[in-house]
């Protein structure tokens, strides 16, 4: 397995675009994606638990219903969430895809980002959708990453090539992610693609699997969006023998889905708003996977901890008391915990107690911009990894605004 370049176009048969429409003010950012199969797809989908969902959300929970679908269309700017003609508008958005490329709008996936109750026209939409659909290349999904982005500063994108018995397939996906992200399914926007032929109900369980450990693992700032979807298209144009059951062509599938997923987690995590800093946190050697997964995650949402990250400051004790009210049962005496950095591991704490250690080298560490805290439970052989980022100044001056 490799990681590959064009993320959601590498896969056999599948185009992108991203425009700008007038849903947002800035002319200089493009508001609207769209992502299409030259093929009908199964598809998977895995949302928000939230009990405020956009509207997009039922629509495409009615759409993919079935378990097949054959384009994405998303918008930035608006989140067309809590509107009383919001079904209708995210409905509307189907119908004008699948108008203008002569689909059913059933088979498409809808989402929105943005701003949450303020009302959204389909008017642009409908005035720039032939100019969209024109312009469906596999180099433009570089404008389509640029159309789902909100606060976001940097693209997210992945694609990886593998073999399913001899036969080459690939799995690409783009993310939207930078605030508000603190997920119960999976988290942010993500769109996935791939050529593997796989049926329906495998591809839904291999996604739904997946995320509880990928984007399941993120916290920016512990709010779970309304809006919140993961998505993915699988073709079948790689011409593997299709996916029926869990043998070793769906291990393989699973891990290239995992390796693009984990990868767009960190980058969701890194890109947190305001962050300066990926914080990793990972448990290792526990008597179950989810005690180390409540345990890296209680780390990573810590407010304390994120506020220690940013200023470099090796508060150990502040990753002690977010195990000890995680729930998770752990023997608080026999914990370990060891800062990283590509070039260096410093520990900071054993069975319980601090041991001494170099503040300069500890500030040394906590300086770099990817981080990585390892706290061993000494307990058992699993272990598990969370997503997060540190906590400074600009992600409050980033939200205090955020509407006006």
């Amino acid at each position: 397995m490799e990681f590959i370049s064009d993320s959601i176009t590498a896969p056999i048969g599948f185009n992108a675009n991203g425009i700008h429409c007038g849903i947002r003010k800035n002319k200089s950012k493009r508001d609207l994606a769209l992502i299409l199969s030259d093929s009908i797809c199964t598809a998977a989908c895995v949302y928000t638990k939230n009990l405020v969902k956009g509207a997009p959300i039922i629509v495409t929970q009615q759409n993919v219903s079935n378990g097949y679908a054959q384009a994405i269309i998303c918008n930035s700017g608006n989140a067309n969430t809590c509107n009383d003609n919001g079904i209708e508008i995210a409905k509307g958005m189907c119908e004008l895809v699948a108008e203008q490329l002569d689909i059913d709008p059933l088979d498409v996936i809808v989402a929105s980002t943005g701003v949450i109750g303020q009302k959204l026209s389909l008017d642009p939409i409908a005035s720039h959708m032939k100019e969209l659909c024109d312009g469906l290349s596999k180099e433009n999904n570089i404008y389509a990453m640029e159309a789902i982005m909100t606060t976001d500063t940097r693209v997210k994108e992945a694609a990886v090539s593998f073999e399913i018995n001899g036969v080459e397939c690939r799995i690409g996906g783009i993310a939207k992610g930078s605030g508000m992200i603190h997920p119960n399914m999976a988290t942010m926007l993500a769109f996935l693609t791939t050529d593997v032929h796989i049926s329906k109900e495998m591809l839904q369980k291999a996604l739904s699997e997946d995320v509880e450990d990928t984007f399941n693992m993120i916290s920016i700032d512990g709010d779970t969006s309304t809006n919140d979807m993961v998505s993915i298209l699988a073709n079948g144009q790689s011409g593997n023998l299709e996916i029926q059951e869990e043998n070793m062509a769906y291990t393989i599938f699973k891990e290239a889905l995992n390796a693009v997923t984990s990868a767009l987690s960190r980058m969701i995590a890194k890109d947190g708003e305001g962050a300066t800093k990926l914080i990793e946190c990972k448990a290792v050697n526990g008597s179950t996977k989810e005690i180390c997964k409540s345990v890296a995650k209680s780390v990573i949402c810590s407010s304390l901890v994120k506020a220690a990250m940013f200023g470099a400051d090796a508060n150990w004790g502040r990753i002690l008391c977010a195990i000890g009210y995680c729930g998770a049962d752990v023997d608080i005496n026999k914990i370990s915990v060891t800062f990283c950095s590509d070039t260096n591991a410093l520990k900071v704490c054993e069975k319980g107690y601090g041991v001494y250690f170099s503040e300069e080298l500890a500030k040394e560490i906590l300086s770099q911009d990817e981080i990585t805290i390892i706290v061993d439970l000494n307990a058992g052989e699993h272990e598990a990894t969370a997503y997060g980022c540190d906590l400074t100044y600009d992600y409050v001056k980033i939200n205090g605004d955020y509407r006006t």
